[in-house]
């Protein structure tokens, strides 16, 4: 009598698709079912419903400037429509399998439009525009995704690797370029430097209070070495104070 029954299990974040007579019936939601088979003429597909990874690893390709290189990406994804779905794959096969189908059309046909992306960037740009070039899914590759009942959520793209003599000389290009930086910043310094000394120069020439202070301070560093007799003559181009008429001593 049990051999009548067929039982059919729909875990969460599945659902069912119940075909009688290889005819799609309907719809199962998560649960545990059991349906008079005796016939055995019944059978049943659960399908994820929620997004999936499918990473795609070291694919080469030729960049606009004919640099060869490998990418990797990956791809988010999910079954947006199970019936379309089914109808696009040998519907019988085991869930594992119909997601191995799935996943091998959306790997050809994302590297497809990733080459052909990559391909029309020169080398040198492709860091500066890597989060640009998978920014949005192409409705063209949606469309031929949707025929297959799958939906696009991202494309990731997870990393670049150039051959060790290009990674050398980007090296050294980026190495010349902070170089050539830290010479400008020098000069600029340099140039503010010798401005600033023109003006201070052109602001000394002519202040009777700094010749002051420059004579003051010629006399103590002078003075400091021993003793000494300084006669100090002409104090009007000094700022020095005369007494009595005559110059002073210090």
């Amino acid at each position: 009598m049990k051999k009548m029954f067929k039982r059919i299990s729909i875990k969460p974040n599945q659902i069912g698709y119940l075909y009688r007579k290889n005819h799609f019936d309907r719809r199962l939601q998560p649960g545990i079912y059991r349906f008079f088979d005796w016939r055995a003429e019944i059978e049943a597909i659960a399908l994820p419903t929620t997004t999936k990874l499918l990473s795609v690893l070291n694919q080469e390709v030729l960049t606009k400037d004919n640099i060869a290189l490998r990418f990797s990406y990956i791809v988010e994804y999910k079954i947006s429509d199970g019936e379309r779905f089914l109808s696009a794959f040998d519907v019988f096969q085991s869930s594992t399998y119909l997601l191995y189908e799935a996943e091998q059309l959306i790997h050809n046909l994302t590297q497809v439009y990733l080459r052909q992306v990559i391909a029309a960037i020169d080398s040198e740009a492709i860091n500066e525009q890597r989060t640009e070039m998978l920014s949005t899914v192409p409705a063209e590759l949606r469309n031929r995704l949707a025929n297959s009942g799958l939906e696009i959520q991202q494309l990731i793209l997870r990393d670049i690797t150039f051959p060790k003599m290009i990674q050398d000389l980007f090296a050294k290009q980026l190495e010349a370029k902070i170089r050539a930086k830290s010479d400008l910043e020098n000069a600029r310094t340099t140039v503010a430097t010798a401005r600033a000394l023109k003006n201070a120069s052109e602001l000394m020439k002519d202040d009777e209070n700094i010749k002051f202070f420059q004579v003051l301070e010629t006399i103590t560093k002078i003075a400091a070495n021993g003793k000494h007799t300084f006669v100090i003559g002409d104090l009007g181009s000094t700022g020095l104070a005369t007494r009595n008429g005559t110059p002073s001593q210090v």
